[in-house]
């Protein structure tokens, strides 16, 4: 009988994993970057769409979206909004700082099921290309197993706008359609000027054979999400990422339910028409 003693054991998920900032920065004004390693060594082993719980000792723990594919060299990204005291003490976080990891969590964008051989549209308003970033990088590290990939990024104002230099390369793609967008323009700013949905008539869908990834502020999925029925995208062909506060991350705490589904472990990806008809969902 083999010996499974050498076996690489799962994290216990109510123990953070140590975990070292390999490198931050600054992204917008409430915004700051972090890219972490895991002390072990050992990769997250994320899917596109998880996220995991951020603590720091003495000070509490935040649920935070995974920001990159797991293609990375063993480390990850997450985007932090400066919104409370253990975000706020992140934001003073230098490289070399220690945290700690639990995770990942939840439910992930069908990259490898729903999505191969289709054409995807990613729909992503502020923060929301945060989480909808891992699914992007996944896909155009495989860019032959899709069709054709559109990417429409929308925020208040072109000082809002998040991994600029990635959004250029995106939009120097021949094998990418990139539009985006702002509420409000500055004097420098030379691209398109209002909300998110009026760059989705500018997209040639093919409903029947689209894939629609969709992540904002609440307010936006509404109007969104109309638009797309209006297109004739079949509501099971949306897949929506969802927000609350996920305080356990597995299903124990019911801070995150939603009329009888938890967002950590149900969520935060969902079909749309698996919780269309769910109270205060979107």
């Amino acid at each position: 009988m083999g010996c499974n003693c050498c076996a690489t054991e799962k994290p216990d998920v109510y123990v953070p994993q140590a975990a070292t900032i390999v490198r931050t920065e600054q992204m917008t004004e409430l915004e700051r970057f972090f890219e972490i390693r895991l002390d072990s060594g050992q990769p997250l082993g994320h899917g596109p769409g998880q996220f995991v719980e951020v603590s720091l000792p003495g000070v509490g723990e935040a649920p935070i979206s995974v920001s990159s594919s797991a293609d990375n060299n063993g480390t990850f990204d997450l985007v932090v909004r400066n919104v409370g005291r253990l975000t706020g003490i992140m934001h003073g976080m230098a490289d070399g700082a220690k945290l700690g990891i639990r995770g990942p969590f939840g439910t992930t964008f069908p990259c490898d099921e729903a999505m191969k051989g289709k054409d995807v549209v990613f729909i992503c308003g502020g923060i929301g290309l945060v989480p909808v970033r891992s699914a992007i990088q996944h896909v155009l590290n495989r860019r032959a197993d899709y069709g054709d990939v559109t990417i429409l990024y929308g925020t208040k104002t072109p000082a809002d706008r998040l991994f600029v230099d990635e959004l250029s390369a995106w939009a120097a793609r021949d094998d990418v359609n990139y539009m985006e967008t702002v509420d409000r323009a500055d004097a420098q700013w030379q691209g398109n000027v209002g909300v998110i949905t009026t760059l989705i008539p500018k997209v040639a869908m093919d409903p029947q054979n689209t894939i629609v990834i969709v992540c904002g502020p609440p307010v936006m999925y509404k109007f969104v999400l109309v638009e797309l029925i209006g297109q004739n995208v079949p509501t099971g062909n949306v897949y929506v990422s969802l927000e609350r506060h996920m305080k356990c991350g597995v299903g124990k705490c019911g801070h995150c339910q939603i009329n009888g589904l938890y967002t950590c472990i149900d969520g935060p990806v969902f079909k749309y028409s698996d919780v269309a008809d769910v109270q205060e969902a979107i």
